[in-house]
């Protein structure tokens, strides 16, 4: 095969690879697309048959209906505030605990390191009663703690950090701690900047466990005021189920700011995948 007919093949190859993923990313964000453009038509349009695509008039009075007619704006405040925290703690536990797993020796290490992988096996329901009464006992029912405690720890965030600070070079953190750096300046001078790829991938998966749970908030939360929003449009539901335009509207603005930050993260988010745990 001559070069000139193999960049011809491998054009052709590549012009059909590209088309087929194209045409399925077009399949996949369509209903995403569909809903972010129901929210703009009332109900009598989106009840309209043959359906259409785009609404006659761009309008946010679903938006305002939905605001106006539960506390959705407490339901969102709530929902930033405890994941904002949680994230923040799972990061903070998982990169210390990862770094003490990858570079730190002492007794049991690995036993405990293979337990919590086990403990990985375990559905979160199995631990929901246990959980719960813990909670109570500790008087942290229908608190923002008892939404936040149990985000705050994640044996999946530790297992990621472990396997990429594992690639660290040993070499380096010894050369720091000649320097007279403390373990806490290592952490913070060496580990942090070389983690950001995988600690924004956990950012993401952290921010969407948190903002999308359900069961657990729907036990331990009994009024509006830390009610957050999978509860609110839950709530939502229940008291306006035929009005379909606001539940799409209140289902929308739940999924948005996932969308959002995946958008922000998203590099990051695709490197620390696709190099966590090379090695280890």
């Amino acid at each position: 095969m001559t070069l000139r007919s193999k960049r011809k093949t491998d054009l052709i190859v590549h012009s059909i690879s590209y088309t087929l993923l194209i045409a399925f990313s077009i399949i996949m964000i369509m209903p995403f697309v569909w809903m972010i453009l129901s929210t703009f038509k009332d109900q009598s349009e989106l009840m309209r048959f043959p359906p259409k695509f785009l609404p006659d008039k761009f309008s946010l009075k679903n938006y305002v209906e939905v605001f106006s007619s539960v506390p959705f704006l407490r339901y969102y405040l709530n929902s930033i505030l405890i994941t904002t925290v949680a994230v923040t703690l799972t990061l903070l536990t998982s990169s210390l605990a990862g770094f003490a797993f990858a570079k730190y020796k002492f007794k049991g290490r690995n036993t405990i390191f293979k337990t919590l992988l086990g403990a990985m096996m375990i559905p979160f329901p199995v631990t929901i009663i246990p959980l719960y009464i813990m909670i109570y006992n500790l008087g942290l029912v229908d608190t923002y703690l008892a939404l936040i405690v149990t985000g705050s720890v994640s044996i999946f965030g530790i297992f990621l950090m472990r396997q990429f600070i594992v690639t660290i070079p040993d070499d380096l953190i010894d050369a720091a701690r000649i320097d007279g750096c403390s373990e806490f300046q290592i952490f913070r001078i060496i580990v942090i900047p070389n983690i950001r790829a995988p600690l924004s991938a956990l950012a993401i998966f952290s921010f969407m466990a948190t903002w999308n749970a359900f069961l657990w908030p729907l036990l331990v939360v009994n009024n509006d005021e830390h009610r957050t929003v999978q509860l609110g449009v839950q709530y939502f539901t229940q008291r306006y189920g035929d009005l379909m335009h606001l539940q799409i509207t209140a289902a929308a603005m739940a999924v948005i700011p996932i969308v959002v930050l995946y958008l922000l993260l998203q590099k990051q988010f695709i490197e620390g995948i696709t190099m966590t745990g090379l090695k280890g």
